[in-house]
Parts: structure tokens; C-alpha cells; sequence
């Protein structure tokens, strides 16, 4: 689920400030809604302080992946790239033609490893964690942003409201292009697969006489078709499978790297006993010495005065 484009015109103005809208931090995106909706208000322009109003706050999982939109694009965009080689691989095999299915698959798996690792690291930076359930929504939608590419249809990265599902069997196999079908030949890596499959030119004579060989070729090909949604769909989830397992072990060194933590700052902590004790002790020994040293020198004049006592007896015996 994404935000639509509100507004046009005013030199984009208004679409570059909500773009911005939804690159600020999580807890700070509904005042800066409130604030750019009442700016609006304010010029005269209601309609769109109402639609403003209304853009949802995402959660920290989609607002992830609006990040690695904005700050990672060239990653990004690569992990889009890879869904459509992927579509085009599909068509030419489709078509008969040779097609190599496995180079975009790891290319779209090596860039997914890189985008969760961004991920993880945006997330800390928002202050939450980098959870197995956090990681597996995140994988999820970007395998499901793959997978619709950059067809018109797609949910306009960088303005998601909520984390996207991937794509169903039946949606799936509406996006694989159908053999004969012009408009794929026709189109670039951007619309090699549309949502609308065109009706094919067999479906069209199966009504007339000697269509039943062309009825059979019509039923292989969506068989064919079918098998490369459900191939499409192995794949998907044999990646998801993957990231699934890099983010428990991410969530597994995070907990030893939080024990770790906890100890030195256990360690810290006693250590710092240890030095107030140490303080303490030696503070009360240099009051000691100080006592000490008093009564050393009370007993130092007491012998002074005693002796002076004893002179002046001596002094008087001899008068």
C-alpha cells in the first residue's frame, strides 16, 4: 500500500514536499503532516490540505523501505532492475526462445542481502530493532516491489503506508506476459508485463472450425505459463527462505553483542564499587593519619611541658 501522488503542478512543489514528508523520522512524521496540511490551509489551498491530512503514517517496517528508496537508489533501483530481467527472461522463454532465468534471480537475491542489511541498520538508527518479524516484513515487500517492478501498477516506492504482500498465484500469473501477445513484444523493461493480459488470437477462433489444434496450443502455453508463476514463486520463496535465515542470525548477534554489552557494563559497574570502596578507605586512612599525627604532637608538648616542670623542681631543690 503506498500514497498516491496528491497534487500536480506548482512546479512540484507540493509532491517534493511530501516526498520529504516521508523521509522524516517515524515519530516525527505526523506533526510534520499537521504542519505542511495547515501551511497549505493557510495559502488557500484546502482540497490539498485535506489530502494531505489524510496520508497515513507508515509502519517503522514500510517506512524502512521508503529509505532505502530515498538514500540507497542505486541498490534499489537495482533490486527493480533484476524483477524485470527476470519478466523479460520469462517472455522470451515463453516465446521459445532461450533465456537465462537463474542470472537475474541471484542478482535480484544479492541485492536483497544488501538492501536488509541497510534495513537493519535504518532501523537502529530509528530506534527500533532489527527483529526477525521486522526483517521478514521488510523482505517480503521488497520482494513484492521485484516482483511488480516499475509497471504502472507497481506501489510508488518511496510513499509506502504500510508493508506490501507479494503477489498471488493467479496475480502472478497475470503478470507473466502471454505468448503473441504484441503489446509485450512492443514495450520496454518497464511494461514487459502487463496486469491486462490482451484476449490471444486463439481464444478468439475456438469457436470455428479446425480450431481444436489451436485450442490445444492456447492450453499448452498457459500451462507453460503457469509453471513459470509457480517456478516464479519457488524462487520467491526460497529467497525469502534466505533472508529469513540471515535475519535470525543477525537477531542472534545482536543478543550476543547485547550480553556482551550488559557484562561490560555489569564490569563497569563493579569496577566502579571498587574504586568508591578504594576512595572510602583511603580517605578514612589519611583521617587516621591526621588523628595520629594530633596526638603525636599533643604527646610532643606534653613531654616539653614535663620537662620544663622538671627543671623548675630542680632549680628549686638547689636554691
Amino acid at each position: 500500500m503506498a500514497a498516491k501522488r496528491v497534487a500536480k503542478g506548482e512546479g512540484g512543489k507540493l509532491e517534493d514536499e511530501i516526498d520529504a514528508l516521508f523521509q522524516v523520522m517515524p515519530a516525527e512524521f505526523t506533526a510534520a503532516r499537521n504542519a505542511l496540511a495547515a501551511r497549505l490551509k493557510k495559502s488557500g489551498h484546502a482540497e490539498h490540505a485535506e489530502q494531505v491530512k489524510g496520508l497515513v503514517k507508515p509502519p517503522v517496517t514500510a517506512w524502512a523501505v521508503n529509505q532505502l528508496y530515498w538514500r540507497h537508489r542505486d541498490a534499489f533501483d537495482r533490486l527493480i532492475e533484476a524483477g524485470e530481467r527476470f519478466r523479460k527472461a520469462q517472455a522470451s522463454q515463453l516465446a521459445g526462445k532461450s533465456a537465462d532465468l537463474r542470472s537475474p534471480l541471484d542478482a535480484r537475491r544479492t541485492v536483497l542481502a544488501e538492501l536488509s542489511k541497510l534495513a537493519a541498520t535504518t532501523l537502529r538508527e530509528a530506534g527500533s530493532s532489527a527483529t526477525p518479524d521486522n526483517m521478514r516484513r521488510i523482505t517480503t515487500t521488497l520482494e513484492a516491489l521485484s516482483t511488480y517492478g516499475a509497471l504502472p501498477e507497481a506501489p510508488p516506492a518511496g510513499r509506502l503506508i504500510d508493508d506490501v504482500d507479494p503477489p498471488g498465484f493467479e496475480t502472478l500469473a497475470a503478470l507473466v506476459p502471454r505468448v503473441g501477445d504484441g503489446a509485450a513484444r512492443r514495450s520496454g523493461p518497464t511494461h514487459v508485463i502487463p496486469f491486462q493480459q490482451k484476449q490471444h488470437p486463439a481464444s478468439r477462433r475456438r469457436g470455428k472450425p479446425g480450431s481444436e489444434e489451436e485450442a490445444r496450443r492456447a492450453a499448452e502455453e498457459r500451462k507453460a505459463q503457469i509453471e513459470a508463476a509457480r517456478q516464479a514463486m519457488q524462487d520467491a520463496e526460497r529467497d525469502l527462505r534466505d533472508a529469513r535465515k540471515m535475519a535470525q542470525q543477525a537477531e542472534e548477534r545482536l543478543k550476543k553483542a547485547a550480553a556482551r554489552a550488559k557484562e561490560a557494563e555489569q564490569e563497569k559497574a563493579e569496577a566502579e564499587q571498587r574504586l568508591e570502596k578504594a576512595a572510602a578507605a583511603a580517605e578514612e586512612t589519611r583521617q587516621q593519619a591526621r588523628r595520629v599525627a594530633a596526638e603525636a604532637e599533643e604527646a610532643a608538648q606534653a613531654v616539653e611541658d614535663a620537662e620544663r616542670t622538671l627543671e623548675k623542681a630542680r632549680a628549686s631543690l638547689q636554691e
